[in-house]
């Protein structure tokens, strides 16, 4: 490796595959009600685009610790930015809804490696001494992806194309390609172990079926008794994956973290709240497209004050969390989190622009204070030697968490619609869906209720010394 840039050219290359990731999914959602239309489907259904990208992130994101230990790492990070651009420039070209489906999906493929593969080179190849810097150059994408995403997206749709937000990865994934060749080395683990086969097909199997049958359950591709059938199939597999993973030592998907208290609110109950908002990126473009009449462009500019929202309460989270602790502020946050997402559901045509952005604004604040929060208290009382295992298992629950916001918001939407007998959306179709979502946000509040007044103080005392 050439030593003149220096370690930290290692986070930038990883950086650049972040900030691909980050803008690819803000991109997507502000060209929905587009698609849709040039593909023949009702914006709804354009819902699979999302859900079968975040279920691939589930099936395969537990196993690439595994497969970079065993192929090397840098192989792996090179080879899921190619399956990603790959996948980019297939949706680009989809004639079709289900040609678009396998296309995101074949994304999620690269996007399941790339981002956990490039920490893993992070945490083997940048020394201590320079890790905290690392990990600022590393943050910097994922910030500045949904804040850039929804206004490229809007500007190409509204003046450009679709097709071509899917382009915009494939300079980007080029460039990564070639500085991960020339700076990173591939270095492995020379003992990476046996695979949790079984595990592996119980779980991502299980978890595949489960989602794209609730996904298809409105009849879009195939017959609704036929997705309740595969949703069945795959909740019975995930049942038989809980036993199996019982009687297993180190099984893929280790459920004994569950008896840990804070994690299992962390987890647990970050998941309630994940389907919360998972559904905010989806329903907040449609409505103001949909509902309101806005452009693309015009929609992106507004919902990319979530990111704002989230830069803003960042710099905050450590003072507020040191100050009322991890029990308090998730309980009242969540509520303050679930009346700024339900506030969505009252946006109509003459409301102010300004205090359309205000809400939305509001709607990216208190949730990253949220995760912020949730995120380091599943690590509070971790031996370090599960971290890594553990970590798999939040990161699947995280994504089917998120993805499933999708699919029940566009269900509820789609019945609100239907009990209206009209084939368009309305603006006042869409407040019943966010006004669901604010109620699973304020569900989660009964699992983090019952942690200790002193849970996670120990995380927060370090970080205040530091």
């Amino acid at each position: 490796m050439p030593l003149a840039l220096g370690p930290l050219v290692i986070p930038l290359v990883i950086a650049c595959a972040l900030f691909m990731e980050a803008m690819d999914s803000t991109v997507l959602v502000t060209a929905l009600p587009a698609m849709a239309r040039d593909l023949g489907h009702d914006p709804v259904s354009l819902k699979l685009a999302v859900t079968s990208y975040v279920m691939s992130l589930g099936m395969f994101i537990p196993v690439c610790g595994w497969v970079a230990d065993r192929f090397g790492p840098r192989t792996v990070f090179r080879t899921a930015i190619g399956i990603f651009v790959a996948g980019a420039l297939l949706s680009a070209s989809s004639t079709s809804l289900a040609m678009l489906v396998v296309a995101r999906f074949i994304q999620g493929v690269g996007g399941a490696m790339m981002v956990p593969v490039g920490r893993i080179i992070i945490f083997r190849s940048v020394p201590k001494t320079e890790f905290v810097r690392a990990m600022i150059y590393l943050t910097v994408p994922a910030q500045l992806g949904p804040i850039v995403g929804p206004i490229l997206g809007g500007f190409m749709t509204t003046y450009l194309h679709w097709r071509l937000i899917f382009l915009v990865s494939v300079p980007t994934g080029a460039l990564a390609i070639y500085l991960a060749g020339r700076y990173i080395e591939d270095r492995r683990e020379p003992h990476p172990g046996r695979l949790d086969w079984p595990g592996f097909a119980l779980s991502a199997l299980g978890g595949g079926a489960a989602m794209l049958g609730l996904s298809l359950i409105d009849g879009t591709l195939i017959a609704p008794s036929t997705a309740a059938w595969m949703a069945a199939a795959g909740g019975l597999l995930l049942l038989v994956y809980v036993f199996y993973a019982r009687h297993v030592e180190r099984p893929l998907l280790d459920l004994r973290f569950f008896q840990i208290p804070t994690f299992n609110a962390s987890v647990a109950g970050g998941a309630l709240f994940r389907v919360g908002l998972g559904a905010l990126p989806f329903l907040l473009p449609l409505m103001l497209q949909e509902g309101l009449g806005m452009t693309a462009f015009a929609s992106g500019s507004i919902t990319c004050a979530t990111a704002f929202g989230a830069l803003f309460m960042r710099s905050m989270a450590l003072r507020i969390l040191h100050r009322l602790g991890f029990r308090r502020v998730l309980i009242y946050n969540a509520v303050l989190s679930a009346l700024a997402i339900a506030a969505c559901g009252l946006f109509m045509p003459g409301t102010p622009h300004w205090l359309i952005w205000t809400v939305v604004l509001l709607g990216g604040f208190f949730p990253s204070m949220q995760f912020t929060s949730l995120n380091a208290l599943a690590y509070a009382d971790l031996d370090s030697r599960d971290v890594g295992r553990a970590t798999s298992l939040a990161s699947v629950v995280q994504q089917v968490s998120l993805g499933m916001g999708v699919t029940v918001s566009g269900v509820a939407l789609n019945l609100t619609r239907d009990l209206h007998g009209r084939e368009a959306f309305l603006w006042t179709d869409f407040w019943p869906a966010f006004l669901l979502m604010g109620l699973l946000i304020v569900a989660s509040i009964p699992i983090t209720a019952r942690l200790p007044h002193n849970a996670g103080d120990e995380i927060t005392r370090q970080k205040s010394k530091a």
